[in-house]
């Protein structure tokens, strides 16, 4: 592969400790200004590739909240893979992300039914980049391995450890909750799971303020602690986010990793009438950001985009990086050439007026 890092990344084994309870929800001045939010939390740096390519200058690596990893701010996301884009495309898109810096990958085992984790590590394992990567995945929601139940979950991750060909999770979410089982008994498996060395940190992907808020409770008990979640949020659906849950993440010092970060690629502008929208279940998702509110949004990203000579997917990201609570959008692409706008973000510092713009259209 061209551009194939020779560097990695200190990423410690984070704690699995509990921290200080958190029992109730914080209040709207818990979380910092949208001034204090512009701060420019990343900067470039050049890194060693091998001698035929040469030093490539990459976004500096920031910490995920205090797993102990550090990582880029933009992680490529894995729903596609298997899906949408089968595996020969999904390796390209994953040969364009290393080899320009990229180390998350976020995948599911009920992504594709485990083909997205299959790809992964089939890729993983031909280029010699487990390593070099920051691998996520979720589980709780593949059929016949659904819900939060122990023996579910030490099922499920001894079989994503098979389809991912690697013997550790660096972060394990919990996709979505699972009434029917105490949370303390899930915590409990991961625990073991962690004490195993097969799962490094927890995350949560779709849980509840008060969801998060119980498992800080369990966490400060002795149980491992939640220090990651995964949720939608872009600029177009911001609402579910901004709120009770985006004030707990930052009460609890979560780092937030938002999926559909570009709302299934509508954010990258290619698409501005329905005559143009595909016949597929993503391209309906896409179809309902086409309102008058998704083309004043679109509008204000194409000023941006055109004024600092970048691509509005790549603003649409630089808007999610400088919120307070977010370490990592999760964007997905088709083609390995969508991949450098991706990473592109983590070097865009928007200013002041282009935030308040963004917010203003988006509202």
């Amino acid at each position: 592969m061209t551009g194939r890092h020779t560097v990695v990344r200190n990423r410690t084994r984070p704690p699995a400790g509990g921290a200080q309870t958190q029992a109730a929800l914080p209040t709207q001045a818990a979380l910092p200004t949208q001034a204090e939010a512009s701060t420019p939390r990343t900067m470039t740096e050049p890194i060693a590739t091998n001698p035929l390519s040469g030093p490539i200058t990459v976004p500096r690596g920031v910490l995920l909240a205090d797993t102990g990893f550090e990582a880029q701010p933009l992680a490529i996301g894995g729903s596609v893979f298997g899906w949408t884009l089968g595996g020969r495309d999904a390796e390209a898109v994953l040969d364009r992300f290393a080899a320009l810096g990229g180390t998350i990958i976020d995948t599911a085992d009920a992504y594709a039914s485990g083909q997205s984790e299959h790809i992964v590590g089939t890729w993983m394992a031909a280029r010699r980049t487990r390593d070099r990567m920051l691998l996520t995945t979720k589980v709780g929601r593949l059929p016949g391995r659904r819900g939060l139940a122990p023996e579910t979950l030490r099922a499920a991750v001894d079989e994503s450890l098979g389809r991912l060909r690697t013997d550790t999770i660096d972060v394990l979410y919990l996709h979505g909750e699972d009434p029917g089982v105490p949370l303390e008994e899930s915590l409990g498996a991961v625990g073991a799971l962690i004490e195993a060395g097969k799962v490094r940190a927890l995350g949560a992907s779709d849980f509840s303020p008060e969801r998060l808020i119980e498992a800080r409770v369990l966490a400060a008990n002795g149980l491992p602690r939640i220090q990651l979640m995964t949720t939608k949020y872009n600029l177009i659906e911001r609402r579910p986010f901004e709120g009770a849950l985006e004030l707990v993440a930052h009460a609890q010092g979560l780092g937030v990793l938002p999926y559909f970060a570009l709302a299934n690629g509508f954010l990258g502008g290619a698409v501005r009438r329905r005559a143009d929208v595909r016949h597929d279940a993503r391209g309906a998702r896409l179809a309902q950001h086409l309102t008058r509110r998704g083309h004043r949004i679109l509008a204000a990203l194409d000023a941006i985009a055109l004024a600092r000579g970048a691509r509005p997917a790549t603003v649409a990201l630089a808007w999610l990086i400088s919120r307070p609570t977010v370490v990592a959008p999760v964007a997905g692409v088709s083609r390995p050439e969508q991949v450098d706008a991706l990473l592109a973000a983590a070097s865009l510092e928007l200013h002041r007026s282009e935030l308040v713009e963004l917010d203003r259209a988006s509202a």
